[in-house]
């Protein structure tokens, strides 16, 4: 075990973790924040995104130290000041989910591409959001949330 400490979500984490662990088991086992899902565990499916400064980072691959001294973002860490981001709010709008279980990878990632694309096309977004996989296929509704986002992040 070796100590370290994560930054999620604003706050410093103390963990002691084993050789290996990955991010995903402290997120879920260690610290209770079960928003970033197992999925394939192979980094494929995008169940367990989440950003690591800014950028999509599949937490079922990366092992919990090479996070140490990075800025941790789950989908717990979205809302502010009691309110939900417009990417959560444009998923809700748009009923891009059926089971929820993709639904924190699939707006986690969609910042992701907001943050560096403001104003993306459907096939930026498709690109981007490639692999996130939708088991329930609601992907028409969730390439229209991800317009949503934008829409709203853009007008904040």
């Amino acid at each position: 075990m070796s100590a370290l400490i994560l930054n999620i979500n604003g706050s410093d984490h103390h963990l002691q973790v084993a050789p290996g662990e990955t991010l995903l088991s402290a997120l879920r086992d260690r610290l209770e924040l079960t928003g970033a899902k197992y999925g394939c565990g192979i980094g494929a499916c995008g169940a367990c995104t989440v950003l690591i400064n800014g950028a999509m980072t599949r937490s079922c691959r990366t092992p919990a130290s090479a996070a140490a001294g990075k800025k941790i973002t789950t989908i717990e860490g979205l809302p502010h000041n009691g309110s939900l981001h417009p990417a959560q709010e444009a998923f809700l709008a748009e009923e891009a989910f059926q089971c929820g279980y993709c639904t924190p990878g699939m707006i986690l990632s969609s910042i992701a591409l907001l943050t560096d694309t403001p104003k993306p096309s459907d096939e930026q977004i498709i690109r981007h959001m490639n692999g996130n996989i939708c088991r329930c296929g609601t992907y028409p509704r969730i390439i229209a949330a991800v317009k949503r986002a934008a829409a709203a992040m853009r007008s904040r």
